[in-house]
């Protein structure tokens, strides 16, 4: 996957799943959950479409098609892509080595614009790390450290943008996949239980219709990605990868 591809990878696969569907639509928790996932999991944009392909040419064959439904979620596409996945993969397997590319060396985002992104985020940090002061609870003083670290470490990587020569964006992914694994860890020891328990319960509502459509294991990671996202949302933090930048 090419570095562009990779850094949009969440506009890719959504804009492709309108396109299919016929209609824009406003992707829900559970949508981003499920692309976080495919995304942790490596999962190429091109496998993941073709995964798409699949499942909407199954649901078309479906009685719920014939009676005028619309396919709503990429729920509908794990069990697809899953399979497209591990067909890639054992394509792969037996391939041989990988032909580097001869692609272009340019880099996908303007300095500008990753100085703006972790400005941007460091600030929202800031802010919910003010928030949390003025809050009663044991944790609060806990999480508002927290916050107000990880919005200091990201103003100490602004000088990793004024380096010369090509960014090493694999590198800064990395640095930040560890702050907001950080930042993850926080939020789901030190998050007040009723909190937790209202995110649990609004997420089995919205997996309810698929659960039996997945394994035990796809429905953990599912369950981890869904919980973290409406955390992050609700303690208005921002997400730091690359990833959301676009």
């Amino acid at each position: 996957m090419d570095t562009f591809n990779y850094f949009n990878y969440f506009t890719e696969i959504e804009e492709y799943f309108w396109r299919k569907r016929g209609a824009h639509l406003l992707v829900s928790p559970l949508d981003w959950a499920i692309l976080e996932t495919w995304q942790k999991a490596d999962i190429p944009v091109a496998v993941v479409q073709k995964g798409i392909d699949r499942a909407f040419e199954s649901w078309t064959r479906s009685r719920r098609a014939a009676g005028g439904r619309q396919m709503k979620s990429l729920a509908y596409c794990v069990d697809a892509v899953l399979d497209a996945a591990t067909e890639a993969q054992e394509a792969a397997a037996g391939s041989g080595p990988e032909v580097p590319s001869s692609r272009s060396n340019a880099e996908p985002f303007r300095r500008e614009e990753l100085k703006l992104y972790f400005e941007r985020n460091a600030k929202r940090l800031r802010r919910a790390a003010e928030k949390q002061k003025t809050q009663a609870a044991s944790h609060s003083a806990e999480m508002s450290l927290r916050f107000a670290k990880t919005a200091q470490k990201l103003d100490d990587y602004l000088s990793l943008l004024d380096v010369p020569g090509p960014l090493d964006l694999e590198d800064l992914e990395r640095r930040l996949t560890i702050l907001e694994e950080k930042l993850s860890a926080a939020l789901f020891s030190s998050a007040d239980e009723e909190v937790l328990l209202n995110l649990r319960r609004e997420m089995d509502r919205s997996l309810a219709p698929y659960r039996r459509k997945m394994s035990a294991e796809q429905l953990s990671q599912l369950e981890r990605q869904y919980l973290q996202k409406r955390l992050f949302e609700y303690f208005d933090i921002p997400r730091l990868s690359l990833f959301y930048l676009t």
